[in-house]
């Protein structure tokens, strides 16, 4: 057998626990009895979608279909919005080397930190020091790269994020007008279209921290492109 004919025969094998389990009948809509159906309409669906260049292995396939609480159209709509994303997004997704200087300079100024517990109900919780890098030498861009390599790293090793979700707490203490002015209206806008509609986990909470007067008007601009579900968390 090929490799991908191992890929598209390959079976579901979960790492949850029984709780986490229990979420997922209870929240996700996920059924034992019919979730390698549901991965098998995916992927049935994704043989012709060439141009999406989409993983096809279950527990890839399975982190969507929690995404989209285990309805088809939901889910598809994830996935082509994911890889569509990635294909026109080179800036956030092309040479992801992560021992590229500039992205060696973000880690080390930790930009990005994954507290190691989860929270009381099982969330990963990311602190966001948005304020640390320097706005005449690291580019905007290679921060939102970073974050998007950090969560991805997160999803890949631990299968409970896809269960239970994200909490993002943003710190703006020392935020100055040359970090406001980094973003832009269509950044932005990208950065919320990929935390709403392409990542196969949910945002539980965005919380905005020691946030000066002078950066309101792009926090309004946060709320403009947000789903009324994402402004109540």
């Amino acid at each position: 057998e090929t490799d991908s004919e191992d890929m598209n025969s390959e079976k579901y094998v979960t790492t949850l626990d029984e709780a986490a389990l229990n979420h997922c009948r209870e929240f996700l809509n996920e059924k034992e009895e019919s979730r390698d159906e549901a991965v098998a309409l995916i992927r049935k669906w994704l043989t012709d979608q060439n141009h999406l260049n989409a993983r096809t292995d279950s527990l890839n396939l399975v982190r969507f279909l929690r995404g989209g609480k285990f309805n088809f159209e939901r889910t598809i709509g994830k996935i082509e919005s994911f890889y569509k994303l990635r294909q026109n997004t080179p800036e956030w997704y092309g040479n992801r080397d992560p021992m590229l200087p500039e992205l060696q300079d973000l880690l080390n100024l930790g930009v990005f930190l994954p507290i190691p517990k989860r929270d009381a109900e099982g969330r990963v919780v990311v602190l966001i020091r948005a304020a640390v890098h320097k706005p005449k030498i690291h580019k905007q861009n290679d921060v939102f790269k970073l974050g998007n390599m950090t969560i991805e790293y997160e999803v890949e090793n631990d299968e409970s994020i896809s269960v239970y979700g994200v909490i993002a707490i943003i710190d703006l203490n020392g935020v100055t007008l040359g970090h406001a002015r980094q973003m832009t209206p269509s950044i932005i806008k990208k950065a919320v279209h990929s935390w709403q509609d392409c990542y196969p986990l949910r945002i539980k909470g965005l919380h905005f921290i020691n946030a000066p007067t002078h950066v309101n008007v792009v926090l309004s601009i946060f709320r403009q492109f947000m789903t009324t579900k994402l402004k109540s968390r």
